[in-house]
């Protein structure tokens, strides 16, 4: 494969258009549409769908990983040090709040770009090679990638006595409504749809609802007296998985290596 077709894809792919890849790359626009043209040719795919702004087609999303493996292969062959190597991750919102951020401070070379989705959407951006790694829900390994159960996440449902409506992240977000029907209740009240962790847990507090809050967060709310637990003696466990991409990324490997110690001591 040539791999300055293969970069210039994925500037495409990056910047939604041609000319604004020329202008990453120093070429013209001519010159990035022979170059995608000359790949398409030879894998005898449509790689990019010429839209505004331009996406990959589901031909090319194998491509778009196969581009980002590559150029974290070379930033790392580059630079012994890892400056400038950037590893990007999706992670869910409360793992983000609670435990996942000090893995990240166990491997502080790379640049970090983190983006956030409900547990259950999280690998949707590994298979579209947004994400080189991701917490997941996802229990099947999406293709290229390793695959590791990290434990669960322990939600309860907290809330101030009284309040009935119901806080939710977002209208992915499905924990309310699965912890309902696990204990034999329909969601049949109001929502509030808080996409912020922080945010989320402060309207619970504040008593505009109640909503699932992982147990290192809702028990010591609950010890203060900012809500009460709903349903005592009954939660709800996600269990959780880390996904990376399978090449021999030094950078990866370590990161796998700090997730790993990080969940050990904050996930059941």
């Amino acid at each position: 494969m040539d791999f300055a077709q293969l970069a210039t894809f994925q500037a495409v792919v990056d910047s939604g258009s041609f000319e604004a890849a020329a202008r990453q790359l120093h070429v013209t626009p001519s010159a990035v549409s022979q170059r995608i043209k000359a790949l398409e040719r030879s894998v005898g795919q449509v790689l990019v769908r010429r839209a505004k702004p331009c996406v990959a087609t589901p031909a090319g999303e194998a491509l778009v990983r196969f581009a980002g493996q590559v150029a974290l292969l070379e930033r790392e062959a580059l630079s012994q040090a890892r400056d400038g190597t950037r590893v990007s991750i999706v992670v869910n919102a409360d793992s983000l709040l609670t435990w996942f951020l000090p893995a990240l401070a166990e491997v502080p070379g790379p640049q970090y770009e983190l983006h956030t989705d409900d547990q259950d959407y999280t690998a949707d951006l590994l298979r579209s090679g947004t994400a080189m790694a991701a917490v997941t829900a996802d229990h099947v390994a999406v293709q290229g990638c390793r695959i590791e159960s990290l434990g669960a996440m322990r939600y309860l449902a907290v809330g101030r006595p009284g309040a009935d409506a119901m806080i939710v992240y977002n209208r992915k977000d499905q924990l309310q409504h699965r912890f309902l029907a696990s204990i034999g209740l329909s969601a049949d009240a109001p929502i509030h749809y808080v996409p912020a962790a922080s945010a989320f847990v402060e309207a619970i507090r504040l008593g505009l609802g109640w909503g699932m809050v992982p147990s290192t967060i809702a028990l010591p709310g609950i010890a203060a007296g900012h809500y009460v637990q709903k349903h005592t003696d009954t939660w709800l466990d996600v269990p959780l998985y880390w996904q990376y991409w399978r090449i021999g990324s030094v950078v990866l490997e370590e990161l796998t290596a700090a997730v790993r110690t990080a969940a050990v001591s904050a996930l059941i």
